[in-house]
């Protein structure tokens, strides 16, 4: 009873807590060995991707040249940015800016502003290119460079990962393990932080780990928000008391469940001031919440390794043979 009740942190699922429930994991919300640190229910981050001009160029070259679409963009580094420090720093939060290396050389300043404000920097690839149809040597070449320019911007060599557009090859978890990346958050299986295991070999008899901070796109603001004639969205845009709404309903159910919230903005989008005023709203409440760890990535990923859970392997499916 009291493993069990620390992994809940007094959360009342409903769930049975008698011996048939041992039997029965499915009872139980928490997935086995996992648990929050004392007094924690459950965690939340707010994360940011700053891709600015970068997925629209990479997938449209002949962007570069479109300078109505490159303002769309560009409002991210050179406005959103600033107005949502301005936001975390009077609510009080640490976030994680994911960032594509191109941006980071684009736009240093803004960029350094955001590290200099105490925020975590993880890498969003160079240019936000996906994985699809990528060798595994593209992969890492594209890895090498951003990691590359990051440090070179920003002094930083960063500790977590997220896949432009949540684009995840096979080959990729183990590319991150080689180069000394502690997460990723980029797959969309679970409502816990896992430990997801790469294909290469570990030093031990055990596998070869990262840890998986998962994401879904029901909390991504881009296709609420985004809207670029001819190239993305559908022409409707949504309110942002609309999507405040949403997030804040699955934020207290995810809080119920003892889960993890991970909230994925783009200073482009989100950074608008109606929005911003929205999501500050639910930064209230986040704040508000009783037994909520508002964190980084980082922070998140450093306390599931600390936890002894099984690795999670992505098993290869195989495909039945044509009749």
């Amino acid at each position: 009873m009291t493993a069990r009740k620390r992994r809940g942190a007094g959360t009342d699922t409903g769930a049975d807590t008698g011996p048939e429930s041992v039997s029965e994991p499915w009872r139980d919300p928490m997935p086995p060995g996992f648990r929050w640190p004392d007094g924690v229910r459950a965690a939340a981050c707010f994360t940011f991707d700053v891709d600015a001009e970068s997925p629209i160029v990479v997938d449209r070259p002949a962007a570069a040249d479109w300078l109505d679409v490159l303002t769309h963009q560009a409002y991210g580094p050179r406005t959103g940015v600033p107005r949502l420090l301005r936001l975390l720093d009077r609510r009080a939060i640490r976030a994680t800016f994911f960032v594509p290396g191109w941006v980071a050389e684009r736009w240093p300043d803004a960029l350094r502003s955001i590290r200099d404000a105490g925020h975590e920097i993880g890498c969003h690839g160079y240019m936000h290119e996906g994985s699809r149809g990528a060798t595994a040597d593209e992969e890492a070449a594209r890895l090498d460079r951003a990691l590359a320019a990051l440090e070179s911007v920003l002094g930083v060599r960063p500790g977590g990962y997220r896949a432009p557009m949540w684009e995840v090859s096979r080959s990729l978890p183990e590319l991150l393990a080689e180069r000394g990346f502690a997460y990723d958050s980029s797959l969309m299986d679970a409502d816990h932080p896992y430990r997801l295991a790469v294909t290469r070999e570990g030093p031990g008899p055990e596998p070869a780990t990262i840890v998986e901070l998962p994401v879904q796109w029901a909390l991504d603001d881009w296709e609420a928000y985004a809207y670029l004639p001819g190239i993305t969205g559908s022409g409707w845009i949504a309110r942002p008391s609309e999507l405040e709404k949403r997030w804040r309903a699955e934020l207290d159910a995810l809080v119920d469940e003892g889960g993890l919230f991970v909230l994925t903005n783009h200073p482009f989008l989100s950074g608008r001031a109606s929005r911003v005023a929205a999501l500050g709203l639910l930064m209230k409440r986040a704040r508000a919440t009783e037994g909520l760890w508002i964190a980084t990535c980082g922070e998140i990923a450093a306390w599931t390794a600390s936890l002894e859970l099984e690795p999670v392997e992505q098993r290869p499916i195989e495909l039945p043979p044509e009749r």
